[in-house]
């Protein structure tokens, strides 16, 4: 199989960076190393290449009004200017994907899905604009993203002449170099930032703009560890079609009280008999790094879950991951994770594992 590559894709190779395949794409994992990347955006900051994501537009009278009865968060919670994190659903209360709205007006908002569930939510969406009269376009090929992180992201774009400062969960048009952009104040690593969407021909040269006024490139090795210090889902791991914003503890990112969304009537309930499983958070007593798809256990040796994330974090050096639970276990519990055939001990915890500074 050829793997897709993104506009910045010679701009990686030219660093130096470790590529792999990451849904169908050829990506970054690292440039000088993950640790090392991940402290430059906890501390400084860094800069990821994300223009393997999705970016679809959905657009038509009452396109907003329409979106509203599809997705699950409410989006008459945020207005023109404003973004919502959100989440697809089947009617079986599986997550499609979980993604950003951006409202631009009424009539109008785009959505950055994930990478590999890109064709997924534009297929279930035009599925369901069927004779409606809202469009819904791909435009993932037009576009190129560039996540701007850590505690000196406004100086960074203030130095390349964009604009910063702006409410989390906002965004602002603008100008650079005569193509148009868009900065939005979200990321996905737990730490003041901006995403930047650009015309992909003019990607390469603001990422070198970025790099330029002292942002550290990132791999995806580095988003890795930083989402999951924060507890942040990844699809196909915390979240998919098998697991539900009820198991994934995302119940605020659903909008109960509105009359209709995809899988409403299956997720509502399941909220009000309990999950049969619940995310949870597990920290390392002794000396392990927990994996996807480790065995967790309880103090008497009975299965009571698997490991969906887990990796060494660089902030706290220890073992950290995320779980699915029996919602017998609680928070402050100790467990036990079949780390290669060795039991090592855990404390279940609930996450951010580190204070997120996003605001």
């Amino acid at each position: 199989m050829t793997l897709r590559q993104t506009p910045l894709h010679s701009r990686h190779t030219d660093l130096g960076a470790k590529m792999a395949d990451f849904g169908g794409w050829d990506m970054p994992i690292e440039y000088a190393g993950t640790v090392a990347e991940h402290t430059a955006v906890r501390e400084d900051v860094g800069v990821f290449d994300v223009s393997h994501m999705g970016y679809t537009e959905v657009t038509g009278p009452g396109a907003i009004a329409w979106l509203n009865t599809v997705v699950a968060n409410d989006l008459d919670r945020v207005g023109a200017g404003q973004a919502q994190y959100n989440l697809l659903c089947d009617e079986s209360g599986g997550v499609i994907d979980d993604l950003i709205v951006y409202r631009i007006d009424d009539d109008h908002a785009f959505i950055i899905p994930n990478a590999s569930n890109s064709d997924a939510v534009v297929a279930a969406l035009n599925a369901a604009a069927a004779g409606s009269g809202i469009s819904i376009a791909d435009k993932r090929e037009d576009y190129g993203i560039l996540a701007v992180q850590g505690p000196r992201s406004d100086a960074v774009l203030a130095a390349v002449g964009l604009p910063c400062g702006h409410d989390y969960m906002s965004f602002a048009f603008a100008k650079w170099q005569d193509s148009p952009a868009m900065v939005c104040r979200t990321g996905y690593t737990g730490e003041r930032g901006y995403e930047i969407l650009a015309p992909a021909a003019v990607i390469p040269v603001l990422w070198d703009a970025v790099v330029a006024a002292g942002a550290t490139p990132a791999g995806l090795g580095a988003r890795d560890t930083l989402r999951t210090e924060m507890g942040y889902p990844l699809h196909g791991h915390e979240l998919s079609v098998d697991i539900t914003p009820v198991q994934a503890g995302l119940v605020w990112a659903v909008g109960w009280d509105k009359p209709a969304f995809s899988g409403r009537e299956t997720l509502t309930s399941e909220r009000a008999a309990g999950p049969r499983r619940r995310l949870r958070g597990i920290a390392a007593v002794e000396r392990a790094i927990p994996r996807p798809d480790m065995p967790v256990l309880s103090a008497d040796g009975s299965s009571v879950g698997i490991v969906t994330s887990g990796t060494f974090s660089p902030t706290l050096k220890q073992g950290i991951g995320l779980t699915l639970l029996d919602p017998s276990i609680a928070e402050g519990d100790e467990v036990v994770v079949d780390v290669r055939g060795r039991q090592a001990r855990f404390t279940v915890t609930n996450p951010p594992f580190v204070p997120p500074h996003v605001r």
